[in-house]
Order: C-alpha cells, then structure tokens, then sequence
C-alpha cells in the first residue's frame, strides 16, 4: 500500500495541471478585452493602408483647420465647436461651412450622429455664386421624427439626393444618438450614396433622367444649380445639433479604380 505521503504528492500532481489551466484561462479573459481595445483605430486617424491609398483627412478631430463659412474666409465665431473628436454644430445659427479646397471627382467618408427629431445635410458640387451655396446634398435627418423626412415622396429621408431623387432601397439609418458612416462617390458623371455599408443611391450627371428629376425638384430654373461642378464640400447647419468625425476624402480619375 502506498504511505498518506505518496498518495498526497500524486494527488497534488494530477491536480496542478488543472490548476494551471484555470489560472491560463482567467489570465486570457483579462488580457483578450485589452487587446482587442488596442486594435482598434483612433478616431480621426488615417491608417497606413488609407495613407497608401491617397486618403486625406478633411478633419483632424482637434481643429476647424481647413474649414471656413460660406462666403469668407474665417470659419464662424459661434455654433460650431470641437468636442471629443467630434466637429459639432450646435444648430445655434452658426451658419453652413465648406472646405477650403475644392473637389472633382473623389471619393468621400464620414461618421456622424445627430440628436432627435435633427436636419442637417452634406453637399458636394457645390457653388457659392448665388445668394446661398448650393449642391447636391446627401441628406442627414431624423427620418421618425422630423416632418420634412415625410414631405417629398421619399426624396427627402436619409441618403436622398435632397428633394430630387429618393434612394433606391429604404435606407439603413441608425436612430438618433447613434453612429452612423455615410460615403459617397463620385467618378465620371456617375454619383453613388452609400449608408452603413449599403449602396442605396445611384445616378449619372448626364442622364435625362436627373434633368427631369431636378426640373421636377425646388430648384427648378434655378440657374445656380447645376448638375456637376467642381466644388468645396459642405456640412449644413439646419438649425439642429449634428455631429460629425472621420472625415475622409480621395481624390480618383476616371482611370482609377
């Protein structure tokens, strides 16, 4: 018979294993959740890929830099603010603001998130010629809530080119408070809106079909409205709390894919 000792011995031997194991598997659940936090992008940063990819930063998540009031050279004394990465427009009468560089053809990101019942807008091929600054604008609004997402037929809810064509699928926008990433493309004379990752707008410049339909819209004769125009990009201040971060542009050709 073996003695109480060498029974205890390999008793403690076939148990350290398991031991081992469990300390292993603890330690893994409190270094997984750091790791996977470590891998994650800061907001406002291009990574490498992106750089190699010619993407640009139009917002550096700290500054207005780059940025300016519709029809200045300064960016607004007041309703547009810098707050946690975010570029937040207070809807306090701050008034619209573009880019100071203007764009072709490119390719364009954003995430953004808006309180409820909240209107805002991004345009592209926009002129500053005319009493105000006019494009195609990419809408950004509460769809529930807002009365003007019902006006329109369809025309004006998230992702529409604003009251001249509605998109092509109902649109997957998240509720307000939530993150939302919108991208548009434009190549040749083709535009595309996309919205959390779901192309649901497409149009040509060129086609009879986006004469009629802008003919058919508010801006009807509206000799400031064209149809394509190298412009700055622009976010609205409609009057509601918006926000916006990851402002991401690629200037593309026709050659490129």
């Amino acid at each position: 018979m073996l003695s109480r000792r060498r029974m205890a011995q390999q008793v403690k031997m076939k148990t350290l294993p398991f031991a081992l194991s469990g300390l292993l598997t603890a330690l893994s659940v409190q270094i997984m959740p750091l790791r996977t936090l470590g891998a994650e992008s800061a907001p406002n940063q291009l990574t490498e890929e992106e750089k190699k990819g010619g993407w640009k930063l139009l917002f550096d998540g700290k500054s207005t830099a780059g940025w300016r009031a519709v029809k200045k050279q300064t960016f607004p004394a007041k309703g547009w603010t810098v707050e946690d990465g975010w570029l937040h427009c207070q809807g306090q009468g701050g008034g619209d603001i573009v880019t100071e560089q203007s764009f072709d053809q490119f390719e364009l990101k954003w995430e953004w998130k808006q309180a409820k019942g909240g209107n805002s807008g991004l345009k592209y091929f926009v002129t500053e010629k005319g009493s105000s600054a006019l494009g195609h604008e990419y809408q950004l609004i509460d769809d529930k809530e807002h009365p003007d997402a019902k006006a329109g037929n369809g025309k004006r809810v998230t992702a529409s080119f604003y009251d001249v064509l509605k998109p092509d699928r109902p649109p997957p926008t998240k509720p307000p408070g939530e993150i939302n990433s919108s991208r548009i493309v434009v190549k040749g004379t083709g535009v595309e809106h996309w919205l959390n990752g779901e192309k649901v707008l497409a149009y040509s410049c060129s086609s009879e079909a986006i004469k009629e339909a802008i003919a058919q819209s508010k801006f009807k004769g509206d000799p400031d409205f064209d149809a394509r125009v190298k412009g700055p990009i622009l976010l609205q201040d409609h009057h509601s709390e918006v926000w916006f971060r990851n402002i991401e542009i690629r200037e593309i050709s026709d050659s490129k894919p």
